[in-house]
């Protein structure tokens, strides 16, 4: 696995920009790798479940190698900054989850902060920003994992490996997809886009 200052710039290089979000979804997926003394996925090896579809995603990809791709990666709507990672060769799995309150806002932050939020921020309200936000990710970066991250052993999720599916026509685009996919209209395959949902609501 990629560690140290390295393993912080491929995040970044993959997700666009430094942020606070990213720096989360780096420290929580280098704990649960720690955690289950495990390093990156070559293949489906480890799974992966979060709990938002926010910028720490990326770096769980990064340094975890589970991605939407290989089908480990599992997207759960719930609006938490939890990491799930699991080991199906053992059968270990832990859950993480930001702490609340790790870094306090004080009155500067939240000055600066409205005035983003307004359309009234200057230049220099950016710049101001910017700088706030880049030293917040370097102490987030820095501070011991058990003061920003809440951690325990779950069981192991039942994540099925990705299937592979045939290719089929759809009758009404023409166009290629996944058998997996298919839904029928009028008594003819046809794509989800070409698929017009019924219900009367339940």
């Amino acid at each position: 696995m990629c560690k140290g200052k390295r393993s912080w710039e491929l995040c970044v290089d993959f997700h666009g920009h430094e942020c606070l979000g990213l720096a989360i979804g780096y420290r929580q997926a280098l704990r649960a790798l720690e955690l289950l003394g495990v390093e990156k996925a070559e293949d489906e090896e480890l799974v992966a479940i979060v709990e938002t579809d926010a910028c720490g995603v990326d770096a769980v990809q990064v340094l975890t190698g589970c991605t939407l791709g290989k089908g480990n990666l599992i997207y759960k709507d719930a609006g938490k900054m939890a990491l799930t990672l699991a080991n199906r060769k053992t059968g270990q799995a832990v859950r993480l989850i930001k702490k609340d309150n790790v870094l306090p806002e004080d009155d500067h932050f939240r000055a600066v902060r409205e005035k983003i939020d307004s359309d009234l921020a200057t230049k220099d309200d950016w710049q101001e920003w910017a700088k706030i936000q880049k030293e917040r990710v370097q102490q987030y970066l820095t501070l011991p994992p058990e003061t920003i991250i809440e951690e325990k052993e779950v069981p192991m999720p039942q994540v099925p490996k990705a299937r592979l599916f045939q290719t089929i026509i759809c009758s009404a685009c023409q166009e290629p997809f996944s058998e997996g996919k298919a839904r029928v209209k009028d008594g003819q395959i046809v794509c989800s886009d070409c698929f017009q949902e019924y219900t009367r609501g339940w």
